[in-house]
């Protein structure tokens, strides 16, 4: 198995997240800010990590249905597709993985400050490994 790249997208900030190459455990790597040129500073981490599949945090509303947030998400992700068409994209539930995170970093005493810095991270890892989880063979 080969290593999987996910996306927390955030309006301010994007969290990243890899697998291991076996897809065992989920790692935050990186936050990437949307005010930058994050696609290159992306296209730089799937490259480095030869990673061929992209696991994109779709924002579901509580009951399940997709909104607004949702179409934007998959606008972004036909976005990256147009630039990397080898890699695959997966989309993935990402509800309630922002929380998942926050209450992470508050029960390890992470300073408010701290938690601003790593939340988006976390949240990317709990997003894959929820689907590491549900797909292990």
């Amino acid at each position: 198995m080969r290593r999987i790249i996910a996306l927390d997208i955030g309006s301010v900030r994007i969290g990243v997240a890899v697998s291991d190459p076996l897809g065992f455990f989920a790692q935050g790597i990186a936050v990437l800010h949307a005010a930058d040129n994050w696609l290159e500073d992306l296209a730089k981490i799937v490259s480095g990590y030869d990673a061929p599949l992209l696991l994109v945090g779709l924002p579901r509303r509580t009951d399940g249905s997709e909104g607004p947030e949702t179409e934007k998400i998959r606008a972004v992700a036909e976005n990256i597709r147009g630039r990397s068409p080898q890699t695959e994209i997966k989309f993935w539930d990402e509800r309630f993985t922002t929380v998942i995170a926050q209450q992470a970093l508050i029960e390890a005493d992470v300073s408010r400050s701290g938690r601003k810095n790593k939340v988006d991270k976390i949240a990317a890892a709990v997003l894959l490994q929820s689907y590491l989880d549900q797909n292990k063979a």
